[in-house]
């Protein structure tokens, strides 16, 4: 099957269209980044694993691709926490920058291409300011550099928003000043104040206003027009809408073929964010969950939708990550004594047909938007068929048709998991333990004691005080199962349901 064309959602044409990069073969992307005067929340990492994904897609779909995601690391909020601490506001931002970069690392976010930092960008910043009132779309008052957004007919474009809906003070950081020839113009320099880190410029000592560092990063790193610009939906306006004023009004050949933006994370039913102080660190969630715990979490819900967060929400991507790695654990195991020798043959027809079914939906899925969800959903066929094999080969003698599929289907799987950043080479499976024992409040060899316990019980046919230990576990997140060579246990989502005595119901249970 040849590889279907990927689709995107463009913000602009509010539709979806074929995505066709500006050059053959290759892709621009840029991507909006963090302001660092503090750890990272869940909802970066909502943004930043989205379009990690279409990083991660459109290379595997054989792009060679350049994605720049930029440091804010000059702003009002990081001065004002800087003055707070006593700290040199470069020194916070560098530092809360490096915290962020761990933060991706552990949700397996590839780095990009280009990682500018308007601190090291002044010059280009400055040229740009500079041709925009060349052009006549800015102004100055007292040292300070305006655009004037009368002179560009097409503002609003991308919000779809009227002249109207805009009010001096609103959007976030758009400032009042009365000085101004219209509310809605903005800073594109702002003159420096006692305390504050500035540059010198024709305009007299200052630093960038917010907008106007991407339009100068992206047309720097990439050029002025390029194919993907991309960052949450709180950004179209009016930090989106600056951008393509002040970019087109410096070149009047820049221009953004798609516009993509991804959800929020809501807590509550209300957007989680610093400002409102109802979000979580990226630190606070991986401290007691697995980091792909949560990066699946994110990709249960499609980018462009909101994601709802809730601990329930957490242990049930927690638990089935641990059933993929399970899975994927006890199918090395069965094949370890078997890599070093070279099988020929053919994978059975039936695995085969249920294999490349699985790899065409996947296209399909992702092609279309970037539909992680479905994606996920489809993994499950491919884990009970790894599992419905490792049941036929267990206790036998070497079978050539079992050993071929179970690679073709580990294969598959790892294939899958490393598209989607869920692959890990180290030990998934011991650390997503580790994590549940955590928020049980067990350690290991408390978990053993009263598997102990419970054995005991049952040898001494006390079956009500062996049901009641399996259940107080299992409400805590851990899953007792009863094998040939003795209890084991697993993590789980905790329920107030009385646990099956089928473990395996369970699982499937969890997984529909």
């Amino acid at each position: 099957m040849d590889k279907p064309k990927l689709q995107v959602f463009n913000s602009m044409s509010k539709q979806k269209e074929v995505f066709k990069p500006i050059e053959e073969g290759k892709v621009g992307i840029y991507v909006c980044g963090v302001t660092p005067y503090d750890f990272s929340h869940i909802g970066h990492a909502r943004a930043y694993v989205a379009f990690d994904i279409l990083y991660r897609y459109l290379k595997y779909l054989g792009y060679e691709v350049k994605y720049v995601r930029n440091f804010t690391d000059i702003d009002d909020k990081i001065i004002k926490r800087a003055n707070e601490k006593g700290e040199d506001p470069l020194s916070l931002s560098r530092r809360f920058s490096e915290e962020f970069l761990y933060d991706m690392a552990e949700l397996n976010c590839l780095p990009p291409t280009d990682e500018p930092r308007v601190s090291d960008h002044i010059d280009q910043i400055k040229d740009m300011i500079t041709l925009i009132l060349v052009n006549g779309h800015a102004y100055t008052i007292e040292g300070d550099v305006y655009f004037s957004v009368d002179t560009f007919p097409g503002y609003y474009c991308l919000s779809g928003r009227k002249s109207d809906d805009n009010r001096a003070g609103g959007g976030g950081r758009v400032a009042v000043d009365k000085r101004k020839r219209n509310p809605a113009d903005f800073a594109l320099w702002k003159a420096s104040k006692p305390g504050e880190p500035s540059w010198d410029s024709p305009w007299g000592p200052g630093r960038p206003g917010w907008h106007i560092e991407c339009s100068a990063m992206s047309a720097y790193h990439l050029s002025p027009r390029f194919d993907i610009h991309g960052g949450g939906k709180d950004l179209m306006f009016p930090h989106h809408e600056n951008e393509i004023a002040q970019s087109r009004s410096a070149c009047s050949q820049s221009h953004v073929n798609y516009w993509m933006h991804n959800g929020f994370v809501n807590r509550d039913n209300q957007k989680m964010s610093k400002s409102d102080n109802n979000f979580f660190t990226i630190r606070d969630i991986i401290s007691i969950y697995h980091p792909l715990a949560l990066r699946f979490f994110l990709l249960r819900t499609h980018y462009r939708s909101d994601v709802n967060y809730s601990d329930k929400a957490l242990e049930t991507a927690s638990d089935r990550l641990f059933y993929i790695y399970q899975t994927l654990y006890e199918c090395e195991t069965a094949l370890s004594p078997f890599r070093s020798e070279n099988f020929k043959g053919q994978v059975p027809a039936d695995v085969k047909e249920q294999i490349e079914k699985f790899h065409n939906e996947y296209l399909s899925s992702m092609s279309d938007d970037l539909h992680t969800t479905t994606a996920l959903d489809n993994l499950v066929d491919l884990l009970k068929l790894i599992n419905g094999t490792l049941k036929k080969f267990k206790g036998k003698k070497q079978q050539q048709a079992l050993i071929l599929s179970l690679y073709a289907l580990e294969k598959e799987v790892k294939d899958f998991l490393g598209s989607l950043g869920l692959l890990s080479s180290s030990t998934v499976s011991k650390r997503l333990k580790e994590k549940a024992l955590k928020r049980a409040g067990f350690t290991e060899e408390e978990v053993q004691q009263k598997i102990e316990e419970r054995n005991l019980a049952r040898k001494n046919k006390e079956y009500g005080k062996s049901d009641m230990i399996r259940l107080e576990l299992y409400l805590k997140g851990i899953s007792l199962m009863d094998e040939p060579k003795g209890t084991i246990w697993r993590p789980s989502e905790p329920s107030e349901k009385k646990p099956e005595e089928n473990v395996d119901s369970l699982i499937d249970e969890s997984l529909s």
